[in-house]
């Protein structure tokens, strides 16, 4: 099963929660070999990685982001999991900040984002995008 977009149940699940407090998503992305678009787009024909399409949604998104007043918080490289199925490996990992969940409402209802997102679509074979209640670190797990 593939997770590209959320569905109706999972956003209106989001946007029931608290609106008014800081949030992070963890995005878990894997991406296509080829860049799926549909066949009507520009591009549809370039025969673009899902890698390549997915550095266009970055260029193209990264200006509302930071217009919501949005960051990246962390990115990693995936290396192995050592718990959880052994067919999850992501090419792209990270933590993005918004100053409230607003924000990103804003972000993806915003006409240049929404223009963007094809990119996302075509790039990403599945994905994971998790909203966390930001919490000070410390030395314990718990």
């Amino acid at each position: 099963m593939t997770h590209i977009d959320p569905t109706r149940d999972q956003f209106d699940a989001f946007k029931g929660l608290r609106r008014d407090t800081p949030i992070e998503m963890l995005n878990l992305v894997r991406f296509n070999d080829l860049a799926n678009y549909p066949g009507d787009h520009e591009l549809a024909r370039d025969g673009l990685t899902g890698t390549q399409a997915y550095a266009l949604y970055g260029k193209h998104s990264g200006p509302v982001l930071a217009k919501v007043g949005g960051t990246i918080l962390w990115r990693g490289g995936f290396e192995t999991a050592l718990i959880g199925p052994a067919d999850e490996a992501w090419d792209a990992m990270f933590i993005a900040r918004y100053p409230n969940s607003a924000a990103f409402l804003a972000m993806v209802t915003d006409p240049d984002y929404k223009r963007a997102v094809v990119h996302r679509q075509a790039a990403v074979k599945t994905s994971r995008l998790i909203r966390c209640r930001p919490a000070d670190g410390g030395a314990t797990f718990g």
